[in-house]
């Protein structure tokens, strides 16, 4: 989640930057008014990029946290919340045959993560917002510096394909958040759009589960220990169950059509599927199921063997 969230904030302030800088400056800048569109315009791009700086600050240190908790024999991700174990991280001393500590790579990154987010933040000031242009183009390249920096590799790669591999990622991430029309002018994409907004969805369901339906499910295993897990869920909440199966259902069914690509997709034509493409779904349904009925299965042997506290 942490790392997901560092992409999202970092996704938000390179594509709020690169579309000010390619759409909004020129379109305001050869207005033939300058009325009140003109103000609108320039006040909204003004906030979109001050909450792109928050949303940014905020997910790079969950994100620095979260490498801090999976770093050497770990620890929990509360712990890494505290900015003297943070700080001790990124004054590590180099490891064995790296050319520069990665302590030290993540001290410069997020150094420049914090200059582009004060920078956009910085427009939360109406004073600032009069310097809207400088603003948005200073915290472009700093926004871009930061995941280029991310990837600069602690040991020597050892041949060009390594070296080639992180160009690549870098070219496609940030080619990524600055242009994602792919996403709505292609049979491919729309796909794609509709997959990304199911396993939200789910992953929103799983924050539903852990929070909300786990406690109450506990709650009905000590009013009635007689019965499964399976039936004590679809009796007291089926409209989440179904609503989950729906889901899962709605993702594998999209995957058989996810086949080509949306460059290869000149003038849209329909998506291909053949009767593999739909064997390979069949068989990720049934190993849903399959894992499905072994995590009720142990969920149920757990509970029954968990001890009821009292206050």
């Amino acid at each position: 989640m942490s790392k997901a969230g560092y992409f999202i904030g970092l996704s938000g302030a390179i594509g709020s930057t690169v579309t000010y800088a390619a759409s909004v400056r020129p379109a305001v800048r050869e207005a033939t008014s300058h009325g009140d569109d003109v103000e609108v315009t320039r006040h909204r791009a003004a906030s979109c990029l001050a909450w792109a700086g928050v949303v940014l600050l905020v997910a790079g240190y969950f994100q620095l946290a979260a490498r801090l908790a999976r770093a050497g024999k770990g620890m929990p991700f509360g712990d890494a919340l505290s900015p003297a174990r943070i700080w001790a991280f990124l004054r590590a001393p180099a490891g064995k045959d790296a050319w520069i500590a990665q302590g030290t790579i993540h001290l410069v990154q997020n150094t420049v993560l914090l200059l582009a987010s004060a920078v956009l933040i910085a427009l939360f000031l109406p004073r600032a917002r009069r310097h809207l242009n400088a603003i948005a183009l200073t915290a472009l390249p700093a926004a871009l510096a930061v995941t280029l920096i991310a990837a600069v590799p602690a040991t020597a790669p050892k041949n060009a394909d390594k070296v080639l591999d992180l160009v690549f990622d870098q070219v496609h991430f940030v080619s990524g958040v600055v242009w994602i029309g792919q996403l709505w002018t292609t049979t491919y994409g729309l796909f794609v759009l509709v997959k990304i907004l199911l396993v939200l969805g789910m992953v929103a369901a799983g924050a539903v589960n852990q929070f909300w339906l786990m406690p109450r499910i506990l709650k009905a295993r000590r009013d009635d220990d007689a019965s499964s897990l399976l039936h004590l869920t679809l009796r007291h909440f089926p409209k989440v169950v179904w609503g989950e199966v729906a889901l899962g259902i709605a993702v594998l069914g999209v995957v058989p059509f996810l086949s080509g690509s949306a460059r290869s997709e000149a003038g849209s034509p329909p998506a291909v599927s053949t009767g593999s493409i739909f064997a390979v779904g069949a068989l990720l349904v049934v190993t849903l199921a399959a894992s499905l009925y072994i995590t009720v299965k142990t969920s149920d042997a757990l509970a029954r063997r968990a001890t009821p506290t009292t206050a």
